[in-house]
């Protein structure tokens, strides 16, 4: 299987080959290690083979700080179970405050959101607060391993409070406001937390939400809290009786910063798998893992630095907002939104963009498809000249996703990723040393050994296999909370391809080195012998401009045929003619495979999708087949609970 398109759509320039950090990188190896590689293959063959060598030269190029020494970087190649930098101590936290030192009154966040203006906070009001909150967390009682929960929206107060409770070695976790009570304490119960830091409310496209009395229920669910930390910020009267404000908490200054030294492998954070379908697994990520990788991951492959102003459209119940949290650790300056992207329109994040004078642009798939749908064109209206680089994740990116982005900024590196709250990290992204080709992420990461295998687990070349990783990776989970055994830990990654992480994702390595990813493989669809993940349906289906949304599943029910139907979901004023229905068969027939041409095509009130904006393929395809809601769904956990009763109704009238 070759790649359809052999022409990039971008190339960088020699002037930006030479800036970029990851060209820096190359140089210093050159210098200190006496190695040169004539291309990015080569570097990233050389990184995979000699991990122990790639990952002390990260460790060494970025000047890492620990108040011990490691003995070793890697105690053996193995998985899970691998051990990193054995004995050396540090804080991931005391990495950020170590740049601007003697630029105080430089910007570290700049913060917009539906109920406050553009604001920013300083580097020196950043080091100020955060050691405030951490001397107050002190003392609630709050140590090394203790949790600290946050239902915090996408604010600079969030982001204050995750690095103070880092810097005092203690254990961070959070979801978003708009999380429903069930879907926080599935996530909360587990981890038994002392403090938690909520809100009272928030605005969305216009609309408050208040969120006191929900911040009271959790008080009273989990039974191990010591105190509750309340953040005015709906309505800055507001108060929740026993609560500790926000204000107080911060109240008492400390000077000099303390930064507990804990071991490499020290918990930072827990996050959660999406929990559509049963109890969420809770994840745990140690400091030396998200530290080493963050800085690599962000600074050699999406090349961002002390200059850069940076931002990823996220909730803080997404791992993209730990990954913005990374910008700080390079010294750029992070930008948080907090609201609904499209109100009033989907200018609002181009126009925060602009202003904030954003050198990375980042959001999901989704968002640049609604952008293109609606015709917007943010290439005409930034005016800054700022913007260098624009990323995706999420879902994979279409090609015309690809040429939209380059139509608005053909200067701009499209830097699309694809990982997981698995890992906090990406496995395939972006590199500005490489061109950009349609429909294809860039390259796999340096030190990160990307395969796609076949149901036997060989490894296959220009052909789609399962996205395994058969080299241990440092941001790798340390384990799952309560899983004693480590046997959740294992059944989730292990349990197909023996000693080899599968992370669940159908990918092609590309004879150039790219990849492109095909959606999940447990959603993969196989009509009459031919298999295909569902995203190459949607990359054809997303050209229409009649079809804001869509989402495909087959049904197999015992005794009677396959039945695949496609839910669409049309722009407003549109009707699904046969016309334009014909229209889809065939673009997918021709396209695709006359195999996989839906039995029906269906509009919906809405595709499902979770709080972090995926697709529900799964648990919708195990819904209309009869399973139980409560045993398939958790309402919670989504962004649109509401438009289950459609599809219930559906499922229903089929089994009749």
């Amino acid at each position: 299987m070759s790649s359809p398109d052999s022409s990039p759509l971008w190339a960088p320039s020699a002037a930006r080959v030479a800036q970029a950090r990851i060209t820096d990188y190359q140089q210093w190896l050159r210098a200190h290690r006496g190695k040169d590689f004539q291309d990015y293959p080569a570097l990233w063959q050389w990184s995979v083979d000699h991990l122990e060598d790639f990952y002390e030269s990260v460790w060494e190029y970025f000047d890492l700080r620990s108040s011990a020494s490691y003995r070793r970087v890697l105690d053996r190649r193995a998985m899970p179970g691998a051990q990193w930098f054995e004995g050396a101590r540090l804080n991931l936290a005391e990495q950020v405050f170590r740049f601007h030192l003697d630029e105080p009154d430089r910007p570290a966040i700049v913060s917009r959101s539906e109920i406050r203006p553009q604001q920013a906070l300083s580097w020196g009001a950043m080091r100020a607060q955060v050691a405030a909150a951490a001397q107050g967390l002190r003392a609630l009682g709050v140590g090394p391993g203790d949790r600290v929960v946050a239902y915090l929206p996408n604010l600079p107060e969030t982001l204050v409070a995750f690095l103070a409770v880092a810097s005092l070695g203690a254990i961070w976790s959070s979801c978003s406001p708009d999380m429903g009570t069930r879907s926080v304490l599935y996530r909360f119960r587990q981890i038994d937390p002392k403090v938690m830091l909520a809100v009272d409310g928030y605005r969305y496209g216009g609309k408050d939400f208040d969120r006191l009395q929900v911040v009271a229920g959790l008080r009273d669910a989990l039974p191990t809290l010591g105190k509750v930390v309340l953040l005015p910020y709906l309505d800055p009267q507001a108060r929740l009786d026993g609560a500790l404000a926000w204000d107080d908490l911060l109240a008492q200054p400390a000077d000099p910063m303390r930064f507990e030294q804990v071991p490499f492998d020290h918990p930072l954070w827990v996050v959660y798998s999406s929990g559509t379908t049963g109890l969420p697994k809770p994840i745990v990520h140690g400091h030396g893992g998200v530290l080493l990788k963050g800085l690599q991951d962000l600074a050699l492959q999406m090349d961002i630095g002390p200059q850069d102003r940076f931002m990823w459209f996220t909730t803080t119940g997404w791992i993209m907002w730990n990954i913005q949290m990374m910008g700080l650790l390079t010294g750029a300056t992070v930008c948080l939104y907090d609201g609904n992207p499209g109100y009033p329109d989907l200018n609002t994040l181009w126009d925060f963009a602009d202003q904030a004078g954003m050198t990375f642009f980042g959001a999901g798939a989704a968002y640049f498809l609604a952008c293109r749908k609606a015709g917007i064109e943010p290439g005409r209206r930034l005016r800054s000249g700022t913007l260098k680089t624009v990323g995706s994740t999420g879902s994979p990116l279409s090609d015309d996703g690809y040429r939209w982005l380059m139509q608005q900024f053909p200067d701009v590196l499209v830097a699309a990723l694809s990982g997981g709250t698995d890992v906090a990290a990406a496995y395939v992204g972006p590199c500005p040393v490489l061109p950009v080709y349609a429909g294809e992420m860039q390259c796999r990461y340096l030190g990160t050994a990307v395969r796609a295998y076949d149901d036997a687990g060989r490894s296959l070349e220009d052909a789609v296999g399962e996205l395994v990783v058969t080299e241990p990776m440092p941001c790798m989970p340390l384990y799952f909370w309560n899983d004693p055994d480590g046997s959740r830990y294992r059944d989730s990654y292990f349990s197909v391809f023996p000693g080899v992480w599968r992370h669940g994702d159908w990918i092609r390595i590309t004879p150039r080195g790219g990849a492109i990813i095909y959606g999940r493989s447990d959603t993969t669809i196989n009509r009459h012998g031919i298999r295909m993940g569902t995203a190459e349906i949607y990359r054809v289906l997303e050209a229409f401009p009649e079809v804001l949304d869509c989402m495909v599943v087959d049904l197999e029910y015992l005794g009677r045929e396959s039945y695949m139907p496609l839910f669409v979901v049309l722009r407003d004023g549109q009707d699904l003619t046969e016309a334009l229905a014909a229209r889809m068969k065939t673009a997918i027939r021709d396209n695709l495979s006359a195999r996989h041409v839906p039995d029906a095509i269906l509009v919906a009130p809405a595709i499902p999708r979770t709080l972090s904006g995926k697709k529900m393929e799964l648990p919708v395809k195990r819904l209309l087949l009869g399973e139980p809601l409560d045993k398939v769904i958790n309402p919670d956990a989504m962004s649109n609970p509401d438009c289950l009763s459609w599809y219930l109704a559906l499922g229903e009238s089929r089994r009749q």
